[in-house]
């Protein structure tokens, strides 16, 4: 008896094993008449894409009445199932947004979308057409979902609106963009930007704005000085000059106090013009004037003693040492 249910355990949980690779088969990597295609844009230090794939619009009806379901909201995304006069996209049924798999929608930062948070990941991305021109835009944790199928809303982690717009001209092929917004002067980073759908004449915008792009950018620069020689200056350095720029005074100190160490080490070793130099930059930037006026200083007479320096480079860090005393720095 024993021995019996012991098989049938095992034949029971070689079944599901089996059950549960097939549904994680890989699909074949045929042609698709729905091309796939992504865009990718960076605002800030925040990668924002959409994966989607690419239906054509074959002289078809694109947008629609249909009767609406009873309850919920259906979807008509199965070509094989939707009745021959039906439109691609009904008015009031959910769809995803592309063709084949649901369309992706990436972020690895917190955002917001319409002004509404969204937290970093992975998500498919359906919407519900209206036909007064308001859209729903639906963020669901199923990422990986074949069309809007199984979409199930419990599984909805935000849900914005969107307003439509009709354009004179059409778009044959689905399209998605991310226009990032235009920075207020040279040297400003957009923390924002729109993503857009074309299909036919339709065009529907909605926004992505960084949550905190300084502290996201601080996270991404405390992996890349974790990542760097630890011998190396230069990222603290830079790192540093990020910090103390947007204010974060503390952390700032830390790599420049860090940088200064090792480059105090390569001057124990040597004495350079470079990291002499270098050594003035960072006391600077530590508010040590006196000090750096010092290493400054040292570093001319460095200089004109190496063959090896250009003049210009030695007349350059003079003019600087002139500022500093100057008050000018």
């Amino acid at each position: 008896m024993k021995r019996y249910l012991f098989s049938l355990i095992s034949i029971c949980t070689l079944a599901l094993a089996a059950a549960a690779i097939a549904g994680a088969q890989v699909r074949p990597p045929t042609p698709r008449g729905s091309q796939k295609a992504a865009v990718t844009q960076t605002l800030g230090t925040t990668e924002v894409s959409v994966t989607y794939s690419r239906p054509a619009i074959f002289g078809r009806k694109v947008f629609g009445d249909w009767p609406k379901p009873t309850s919920g909201e259906a979807t008509l995304d199965n070509g094989n199932d939707r009745p021959k006069d039906a439109p691609l996209v009904p008015w009031g049924h959910v769809w995803r947004t592309g063709a084949n798999e649901a369309t992706l929608f990436s972020v690895n930062d917190d955002v917001l979308i319409n002004g509404q948070p969204l937290a970093a990941g992975k998500y498919s991305l359906h919407t519900i057409p209206g036909k007064d021109g308001e859209w729903t835009i639906i963020f669901n944790k199923d990422d990986g979902q074949w069309g809007s199928f199984s979409y199930d809303s419990k599984k909805d982690v935000l849900r914005v609106k969107a307003k439509a717009e009709w354009l004179a001209a059409g778009t044959e092929l689905l399209t998605f963009d991310i226009e990032p917004d235009v920075p207020a002067k040279l040297g400003d980073v957009a923390s924002k930007g729109t993503v857009v759908l074309r299909w036919e004449k339709l065009r529907l915008p909605f926004t992505v704005e960084v949550k905190d792009m300084v502290g996201s950018t601080m996270t991404r620069l405390a992996a890349y000085v974790a990542a760097a020689k630890a011998d190396d200056p230069g990222p603290r350095i830079s790192a540093g000059n990020y910090a103390k720029a947007n204010k974060r005074t503390e952390q700032a100190n830390a790599w420049f106090e860090e940088a200064l160490r090792l480059n105090d080490a390569m001057i124990a070793t040597k004495e350079t013009f470079q990291n002499l130099q270098r050594k003035a930059t960072i006391l600077l930037n530590l508010g040590r004037n006196s000090d750096a006026l010092a290493a400054a200083e040292r570093a001319v007479v460095v200089g004109k003693a190496d063959s090896n320096i250009k003049p210009a480079d030695i007349a350059a860090l003079e003019k600087r040492i002139a500022d500093i005393k100057a008050g000018k720095q």
